[in-house]
């Protein structure tokens, strides 16, 4: 598949150690490529493995099946937003290649482009940094964990947000539950507010 090459959007990352930063990152094409429970055991566990080495809490988040919703806190004045998504990303594709060339080979070169002649990649995310917004306010903050776990209720996925799994709204509401191994470790939001 030949695909003319996009634009390539920019975004600044201000890495401030005290703000909150609300990420969004969309799958290739925005195809619904998060709709199958391994996929998205597989997307958690690069983001726990990442959120640890790169210094990061995860505060709240969403899969939808075409994007990801992520709020983070930096824990170090080293921790960078684009070494982040990069560690995230990177090694979830590597893994999710293989788990569709065992699984669904026909998924598997839909995703396979032409990126220069001569050269064939895979692609499972949109190119980009996609969207970065700091948040320095507890209002904010809020906001965003509720538009966060509404999300799927809104785009008529479910009816009320404890029924989407993919998301960290059963560790605000129901924490006595137990955690699913399926779901990012979430610290939350009373760690950082």
């Amino acid at each position: 598949m030949l695909l003319p090459v996009p634009h390539r959007k920019r975004v600044r990352h201000f890495n401030e150690l005290g703000h909150c930063h609300e990420l969004t990152f969309s799958c290739f094409h925005r195809f619904p490529l998060l709709t199958h429970p391994p996929v998205c055991s597989l997307l958690s566990q690069s983001i726990d493995r990442v959120l640890v080495q790169q210094r990061f809490w995860l505060i709240a988040f969403v899969y939808m099946p075409e994007h990801v919703h992520l709020l983070v806190f930096p824990v170090t004045s080293t921790a960078r937003i684009e070494r982040l998504l990069f560690a995230i990303k990177r090694p979830f594709s590597y893994r999710v290649k293989q788990y569709l060339e065992q699984n669904n080979p026909s998924l598997l070169q839909q995703l396979i482009v032409q990126e220069r002649p001569g050269k064939m990649v895979f692609r499972f995310w949109q190119e980009g940094p996609g969207y970065d917004r700091n948040l320095t306010s507890r209002e904010g903050v809020l906001s965003v964990i509720d538009y966060v776990h509404n999300n799927p209720v809104r785009r008529g996925l479910s009816v009320t947000p404890d029924q989407w799994k993919w998301s960290s709204w059963k560790h605000y509401h129901q924490p006595f539950e137990c955690r699913d191994q399926e779901l990012p470790v979430v610290h939350g939001v009373h760690d950082i507010l």
